[in-house]
């Protein structure tokens, strides 16, 4: 078995039969954590790609990468409810990192165009991958 967490759409139902096909397909398999995480940067770091210079974010290529970081921990924690420590090992980062991302970006909400520019990153992750549970950790 495998020591890597994973996660499943909490609304799997019965099996489909093989002609049916669902959309998204991952809701129906499980994906793990890191691979979650690294999607969900992803789509931040595209997000940024596009709407950057009304997001206000700093031209500095570094900052600019922490920035897309301190989001995508953001967006895995309130919109995907996973667990600050699950968070970091999947970003390879502590769990303290995690919740000074998750503070530094809760700041900056009061910035109605930065507001906007989290909530569509979040409502964009859900979208994608639905309601998902952390599977219990195997050891």
């Amino acid at each position: 078995m495998s020591s890597e967490r994973t996660f499943q759409s909490g609304a799997s139902g019965p099996p489909l039969p093989p002609t049916e096909v669902r959309w998204p397909p991952h809701r129906i398999h499980s994906l793990p954590l890191r691979t979650t995480c690294r999607i969900v940067r992803q789509v931040v770091g595209e997000m940024v790609l596009l709407f950057g210079d009304r997001v206000l974010l700093r031209r500095d290529r570094r900052r600019l990468a922490c920035h897309v970081r301190q989001i995508a921990m953001y967006v895995c924690h309130v919109a995907l409810r996973i667990s600050q420590t699950d968070i970091g090992d999947a970003f390879g980062r502590d769990r303290t990192t995690v919740r000074h991302a998750c503070h530094v970006v809760e700041d900056r909400r009061d910035d109605p165009v930065f507001d906007d520019f989290i909530s569509a990153i979040e409502r964009i992750v859900v979208a994608v991958f639905g309601t998902l549970e952390v599977a219990a950790h195997d050891g």
